[in-house]
């Protein structure tokens, strides 16, 4: 039997370092947290959080929405009548002067660089970004924002309760379900805090999809984006590229004119492969859509000074470049001046679309994509000897985009001397229908010396804290996939055994050429892995005491019982330096971002 064979095989056996008590059995159906039994909602930010999870689960709303995909109307309809239940015609968020961004990579990244760029303007932004899209990190209350910040817990439930008092009364006795579901929910929450703060305009991020997603009530948006287009969720969505676009074509809109007749809402894209920008092109002329093709930052940045963007990786430039038209296109919509001088333009080398107008960023812009702040997104934390690069990529082309920047920063840093040790860490896990093993694949040039596995979970027991709280999967449920990671990690690492195993990456995995780290021998056996049972127990072994920030709860005395995470304990106590990629999900790194910056959470 081969050495990778017997670790892995040992790794299996022991690598899930738990409390005592704690197991894996199947039989056992312990729920990550207890459904709160009927009683009257209290008025604590708690109790808002629990009851709202007390709704449809994210996952029963898209079974419904996949069982219905077939008829869009009726489901726009529904949400139409839950507005109007609420309070609200789909004629009042004429008022709100929308900014839709759809999307499968970049979407979140885009709306926060244009909330930003119009922020400088002195406009006072809402920003909402749909539970569809992307999870939020530490508080669902992060979904909504004012002018960039989230709104404060005292401000979510009394909206909170405001709304759901107010479809209580006015549900129908004849009618099984008198509430939305979770997605829908908070839709309708945001449109009502927008309103009532009256914002100048608001940034609104699509949640799945775009046709069939709960925020294509919006009849009259001023301008539309759509971010890079991949593949995911393909059970919802189609598996095709060419599917994808034409969901993410829906929001697209044509809308009367006072005079009479129609036009199109104007809308912008990035460079896309042919197949899905033809969709998109033929999405858009079916109603008189001007739908324009963003050139490249370097073009607006001809004879200027160079862009700096808040967001690292070389990937935020297309989304920094949407952002600028979209904002732009804003302020011209609404007469707003210094919308930027506009430079000579070139044609579209793609010529499926025309090109959108090359200009001189304003001082307003850039300092807005410079003052960008987007937490778990290529993101990093440094800590004493511990450096933390946090990015929630969970799909194949977001990853390849994570292993890229974390390998840049990598080249980077200042460099140590050969004597000097240094170790690569990797904290991982993936959720829902997604493979893992192409994601893990892609995260091989990094060149780990541990690989570490854990759910979404900061303890072992979140029922205190409600935002954490998930009744879709058991405890078993959740581990046991991190043990199936772990089990691809050792196939991959089987694989790899072989003479050219740290051989050059294509520029597909690992970027370009010249930004290969130096080639290290890998180990006899390959990277060591673990999997534990939460992410604090999981910090706790990476930083052994050295994060001077981190503060965790005491640890499990047999934390070190495996034998790879006593050896390994010592070489990060002694590593000169500890580099640590978290990624994988977003809920993973908004757990790890709890953990290491308290702050998050009051």
């Amino acid at each position: 039997m081969s050495r990778a064979r017997s670790h892995r095989r040992a790794g299996l056996f022991l690598a899930a370092v738990f409390p005592r008590g704690v197991t894996t059995r199947v039989t056992g159906r312990r729920e990550l947290s207890a459904r709160p039994a009927p009683q009257e909602p209290g008025m604590e930010y708690q109790d808002a959080v629990r009851t709202l999870n007390s709704l449809q689960t994210n996952a029963s709303y898209l079974a419904e929405v996949k069982r219905r995909r077939g008829d869009l109307q009726t489901q726009l309809e529904t949400m139409k009548l839950y507005l109007a239940r609420s309070g609200l015609q789909v004629e009042d968020l004429d008022q709100l002067n929308i900014i839709h961004v759809t999307g499968t990579k970049g979407k979140g990244s885009t709306c926060a660089f244009t909330e930003r760029i119009l922020r400088n303007y002195g406009l006072k932004t809402g920003f909402f970004r749909s539970p569809g899209s992307s999870p939020h990190l530490v508080q669902v209350r992060e979904r909504i924002r004012i002018n960039g910040q989230p709104i404060s817990p005292e401000h979510f439930t009394k909206h909170f309760w405001r709304l759901y008092h107010r479809l209580e009364e006015t549900k129908d006795s004849s009618s099984c379900v008198s509430m939305p579901a979770y997605f829908r929910f908070l839709t309708l929450m945001a449109f009502h805090v927008f309103l009532q703060e009256k914002v100048d305009l608001a940034v609104v991020e699509v949640g799945i999809g775009g046709a069939y997603d709960c925020t294509n009530i919006i009849r009259k948006p001023v301008v539309c984006g759509v971010s890079s287009l991949g593949i995911d969720h393909t059970s919802l969505l189609g598996d095709t590229m060419e599917k994808i676009a034409w969901q993410k074509g829906g929001i697209f809109k044509v809308i009367g004119q006072p005079q009479g007749g129609e036009h199109g809402v104007p809308a912008f894209t990035v460079p896309q492969p042919d197949g899905p920008l033809a969709v998109l092109r033929e999405r858009a002329e079916q109603i008189s859509c001007p739908l324009y093709l963003c050139p490249p930052l370097e073009a607006l940045e001809e004879g200027e000074p160079p862009l700096t963007l808040g967001l690292e990786g070389e990937h935020q430039r297309a989304n920094a470049a949407l952002a600028l038209q979209l904002a732009r296109c804003w302020l011209q919509r609404k007469d707003h001046q210094g919308i930027g001088e506009l430079k000579a333009s070139r044609p579209s080398l793609l010529c499926q679309l025309p090109l959108a107008p090359v200009f001189q960023p304003t001082s307003h812009m850039r300092h807005g994509l410079r003052d960008t702040e987007w937490p778990g997104r290529t993101q990093t934390l440094r800590r004493g000897p511990l450096t933390w690069y946090l990015d929630g990529a969970h799909t194949s082309s977001s990853v390849q985009a994570c292993v890229r920047w974390f390998r840049q920063a990598l080249h980077r840093r200042p460099k140590s001397g050969p004597e000097v040790p240094e170790v690569r860490v990797l904290l991982f896990n993936s959720t829902g229908d997604r493979d893992p093993a192409p994601l893990l694949k892609l995260l091989r040039p990094c060149q780990f010396d541990y690989a570490v596995f854990c759910p979404n979970l900061t303890e072992v027991s979140s029922t205190d804290n409600a935002d954490q709280q998930n009744f879709m999967v058991t405890l078993d449920q959740v581990l046991l996939r991190c043990l199936e990671h772990q089990q691809h990690w050792s196939r991959l690492d089987e694989e790899a055994a072989s003479p050219d195993l740290w051989s050059t990456p294509g520029p597909e995995a690992g970027g370009p050429a010249s930004l290969l780290l130096a080639p290290r021998l890998p180990h006899a056996h390959g990277t060591s892995s673990l999997v534990f049972s939460c992410i604090s127990h999981a910090l706790q072994w990476i930083s052994q005491g050295r994060d001077p920030d981190l503060q965790t709860p005491s640890s499990p005395r047999d934390l070190l019982a495996h034998p790879v995470a006593s050896s390994g304990a010592s070489v990060l106590r002694e590593a000169a330096a500890v580099h640590v990629l978290v990624t994988g999900s977003l809920h993973l790194v908004g757990g790890v971002l709890k953990l290491l910056d308290p702050s998050l959470s009051q």
